[in-house]
């Protein structure tokens, strides 16, 4: 009997024990333990995403764009020795998405494929938007044969309720060539700010053509603080002669859309996060 009763206050001690040792145990378990975070690269505690969604901020959209269609790429010659002045004309296929940034290269090769010269630089695309990207005054290390274009670095946003690019119309255009003075030939126009937002820099970018439609003089101007229903008239010059008789004078008004404040929180959607694509 004094056994029996020996034997039960060994198990009562032993359970207190173990339960003693089992809370300590857990206590130091979820003490050491590493509290769950939205930085740390973990997809944890109801988040959708690593380090976004549920709890976290939203997760930035992925996109699967459709690639600019490139409708043409030339040159001509410039206004110096060895400079040449290249356009191309470019188009967003997609509807709902534009980009922010898109960086690009005008590239000419001469016959043999290499590349004798290079301008580069920075533009956007609305959805469904036709863009001419222009460079002026191009060096080059030989003669020219062809020209292309190449992207890199776009950054997508999508958009909401967006229809239309902004309407800058351009009307009263022609060309003239100057039969004296110092200068050969100049273009006319005026720009016309029909839409509802006001515009820091509006590029007037311009091809003359022959009868057959090719390029055969490039310039382009930049029109500034063009405001909702102005009005601006302005001349771009040709100070040299080129090569080619001038039937069609294509312009275009070009502006940065995308970093016009009023114009972007209408349509912009979701975060303020871009999704990066090289």
């Amino acid at each position: 009997m004094l056994n029996s009763h020996r034997a039960m206050k060994k198990v009562r001690i032993a359970t207190v024990v173990g339960a003693f040792l089992a809370t300590v145990i857990t206590l130091l378990f979820f003490a050491l333990k590493p509290v769950a975070t939205c930085f740390d690269k973990k997809q944890n505690q109801g988040e959708t995403g690593i380090d976004c969604g549920g709890p976290c901020g939203a997760c930035a959209e992925v996109f699967n764009p459709d690639a600019f269609t490139v409708r043409e790429a030339a040159f001509v010659p410039g206004s110096a020795q060895n400079e040449y002045d290249v356009f191309a004309k470019v188009h967003n296929p997609n509807g709902t998405i534009g980009a922010a940034t898109i960086g690009y290269d005008l590239i000419l090769k001469d016959t043999s494929g290499v590349e004798v010269g290079r301008a580069s630089g920075t533009d956007s695309l609305l959805p469904q938007e036709t863009k001419t990207l222009l460079a002026v005054g191009v060096v080059t290390t030989g003669i020219p044969a062809t020209a292309e274009v190449s992207f890199r670095d776009a950054n997508w946003q999508r958009f909401s309720g967006y229809q239309e690019r902004p309407p800058l119309v351009l009307y009263r255009t022609r060309y003239d060539k100057i039969s004296s003075g110092p200068y050969f030939g100049e273009a006319f126009g005026t720009l016309r700010n029909d839409s509802s937002f006001d515009f820091r820099t509006v590029t007037v970018k311009v091809i003359l053509r022959d009868a057959s439609g090719k390029a055969v003089a490039l310039n382009q101007t930049d029109v500034n603080t063009l405001l909702s229903g102005d009005n601006r008239d302005f001349t771009l010059i040709w100070p040299r002669a080129f090569q080619g008789e001038v039937v069609t004078v294509d312009m275009e008004a070009d502006a940065d859309f995308f970093h016009e404040d009023n114009f972007i929180q209408r349509y912009r959607t979701g975060s303020e996060q871009f999704q990066k694509l090289r």
